[in-house]
């Protein structure tokens, strides 16, 4: 792993421990220049690790609580009459930050959660008919509750496919837990460790590792092989292929390699499709992932 990259993972440990393969793919969906759905039963470190990303990645970060009477404005700012100028002045909301993390995101209104879309699509915003650009890196994480839990919106299908990735913390091992409450260190972290030119530098730089036609061809197989195909219901869009294909091009580069291989698709492809081929199913952690099936039925080398 790459020197930078493995410190980040090593800071971030600090705090969220026994998780280090969900460190490193969330690592690299920012990398990618994606955005992150987290989700968990309350209490796993959703929060904590979001904090974490953004104090190690030198990212400016804001948390908005999501609930049922959050409005759009809420988040993203609104216009206020200033008596003085007669005019109306722009006021941002919380929003205009690098790093926004959605807490419980599902348990706004469907109209709040919409108000994600455009910013996560296109990095801006429109309030009253002006376009506002977001800052660079920008980097949405929403944390959601399993949707049996009292009070929450299903996601519609076109706002989880906005999450590049999905991820889940999961139980701590009984090692990392019995080291959380040996430490309890309630502490607010913060430690940099790559500022903001830097992380933009590897996100351009990432976009420089080669993708072989035989590696496209592979992604497009894994993709075109849950269309027409009644044991995906939710086939993958054009939107999936090109995260598969960022998201495997950070993947290689945060292992200090200059081109992707299979096992790069491999690695990332269930945390980048699951949520996309399950749509509002649930997610149990024991359940036979839908993408581990696609990867076993789909041979790399006959694609």
């Amino acid at each position: 792993m790459r020197k930078d990259i493995e410190s980040c993972v090593t800071a971030i440990k600090q705090k969220i421990k026994g998780k280090d393969e969900q460190i490193k793919l969330a690592l690299v969906c920012l990398l990618a220049k994606g955005h992150l759905l987290l989700e968990d039963l309350p209490g796993m470190g959703k929060t904590t690790l979001s904090q974490c990303l953004a104090s190690v990645l030198s990212m400016d970060y804001a948390r908005v609580q999501f609930t049922s009477d959050l409005l759009p404005a809420d988040m993203l700012g609104v216009n206020i009459y200033e008596p003085d100028t007669h005019k109306f002045s722009f006021h941002p909301g919380p929003i205009f930050h690098q790093v926004l993390l959605a807490d419980e995101i599902n348990r706004a209104s469907p109209k709040t959660q919409s108000a994600l879309l455009e910013a996560m699509a296109e990095s801006q915003v429109t309030i009253d008919g002006n376009s506002y650009e977001l800052p660079m890196p920008f980097f949405v994480i929403a944390t959601q509750n399993p949707l049996f839990q009292s009070g929450t919106y299903p996601l519609p299908e076109s706002q989880i496919d906005r999450f590049t990735m999905k991820l889940s913390l999961g139980f701590p091992n009984f090692e990392a837990e019995k080291s959380m409450l040996l430490n309890n260190d309630d502490r607010l972290f913060s430690q940099t460790v790559i500022d903001t030119e830097q992380l933009l530098d590897l996100q351009k730089k990432v976009t420089n590792v080669l993708v072989s036609e035989a590696i496209v061809d592979y992604i497009l197989a894994l993709v075109n092989a849950t269309r027409d195909n009644t044991e995906y219901p939710n086939a993958l869009s054009p939107r999936a292929s090109k995260a598969i294909y960022h998201c495997a091009q950070a993947f290689a580069f945060i292992h200090d390699r200059t081109f992707v291989i299979p096992e790069d698709v491999q690695m990332i492809f269930p945390s980048v499709t699951e949520h996309r081929l399950r749509g509002q199913d649930q997610y149990p952690h024991n359940a036979t992932l839908l993408s581990v099936q696609l990867l076993k039925k789909v041979d790399p080398i006959a694609a």
